[in-house]
């Protein structure tokens, strides 16, 4: 649907997050700085595809409610 899960947003946060982090860390050459934005893009899509899964089984189980309901 249209809104997001909790993972999702919070997938979103880091990845967005994270991207800061890396171009900050670029501007003032601190490869540390840029590791851990990397670090947390990384953690960050991993936490919003979890929370894209979560929609599809959601969906899923919904389809399969609607479709035992119709041939009631």
């Amino acid at each position: 649907g249209i809104l997001m899960n909790k993972d999702q947003v919070k997938g979103q946060v880091k990845t967005i997050a994270g991207k800061v982090q890396q171009a900050k860390g670029k501007l003032v050459d601190s490869k540390s700085q840029e590791v851990k934005g990397a670090k947390l893009q990384a953690e960050g899509s991993a936490q919003k595809g979890y929370g894209d899964a979560k929609e599809v089984v959601k969906d899923a189980r919904q389809a399969a409610k609607d479709a035992v309901a119709s041939h009631s």
